[in-house]
């Protein structure tokens, strides 16, 4: 999978994602009239607003990007009719050609890591027959418990041509709280640069052709810091979080890519999908116009970061 997403950013001139993340308050009015017009304002009627909401901005930007990355929380706070709009984008996304990253930040041990790594990125056997459940083609992990934790999604990783980016450097304020903290028994280095060189390693047993299904997530937000990960992971795909929105910009980005141009892949989420909401694009597009805002969006972060890599 590593090798399709590489292809699909060279085809696309894109090294974007964008991130699915709803909210109540980025949905159109009209959009969730017509939701709870056929199933009351309830969790079902969030749902289909959700679902309706995500189609139309995918149909809007799929051939401009070549991956979507769903974050699970926001569908999960609607219960089960959330998560059912959850599989209907994940499903709806492939079928446009998508790459998908479900942003699911899991972290456990044992047999409770298998499953979260069955039922998102492997398949789960019933009786005589075998089902993808969620069926992402990476998702996000969270590596607080060590390699414990993060081997049940290699073993799943290597036998679906699947795979993961791992959380290393997040774009929150208060991420310094821990993955800043020096280590007196590793010659005072910084947490985030151990644990890039425990993805470097694990990404060594699980090679595309010239990147690692075994990717790291490295905040837009920390560009210094960014720099020097890249230096520690030179066979990793970075998913570079906080662009737009948080404050990321092309120009802070230009360290996480390669000599290559490749090994980056960066993500914008309500800065694309709640586009029409935002003091730059309020005036020009209404809210039925949002998808187009969105496109609109898309355009501009793909030209920033594309003159951001050309002047470096």
């Amino acid at each position: 999978m590593i090798n399709r997403l590489i292809k699909e950013i060279q085809k696309k001139n894109a090294p974007i994602v964008v991130g699915l993340d709803p909210t109540m308050k980025f949905i159109p009015g009209s959009i969730k009239e017509k939701a709870f017009s056929v199933y009351g304002e309830t969790l079902q009627g969030a749902g289909e607003a959700i679902w309706q909401f995500n189609k139309e901005i995918v149909d809007a930007v799929y051939d401009l990007i070549p991956a979507v990355k769903p974050q699970i929380a926001m569908y999960e706070q609607f219960g089960i009719e959330g998560l059912i709009a959850y599989k209907k984008t994940i499903d709806y996304c492939k079928s446009k050609g998508l790459v998908v990253i479900g942003d699911i930040k899991r972290g456990d041990i044992g047999s409770t890591s298998a499953a979260y790594a069955v039922g998102h990125l492997g398949k789960v056997q019933i009786g005589n027959e075998s089902y993808a459940p969620f069926d992402e083609d990476f998702a996000t992990v969270n590596p607080y418990l060590g390699t414990d934790g993060v081997k049940p999604f290699l073993d799943v990783c290597k036998e679906e041509k699947k795979g993961i980016f791992v959380l290393v450097k997040t774009s929150n304020p208060s991420s310094g709280e821990f993955q800043d903290q020096k280590l007196a028994d590793a010659d005072n280095r910084p947490l985030y640069e151990i644990v890039g060189e425990k993805v470097n390693e694990w990404g060594a047993e699980c090679m595309g052709e010239n990147y690692s299904y075994v990717g790291a997530v490295v905040g837009a937000t920390y560009p210094e810091m960014g720099k020097v990960l890249r230096k520690i992971m030179p066979k990793t795909m970075i998913l570079v979080p906080g662009y737009g929105a948080q404050g990321g910009k092309g120009a802070d980005l230009v360290h996480f890519f390669n000599e290559d141009g490749l090994g980056a892949i960066v993500n914008s989420s309500r800065g694309i999908i709640a586009a029409y909401q935002s003091e730059k694009y309020k005036d020009t597009y209404s809210e039925e116009n949002f998808a187009d805002a969105a496109r609109a969006a898309v355009l501009e972060m793909k030209e920033d970061i594309a003159t951001a890599l050309e002047q470096n």
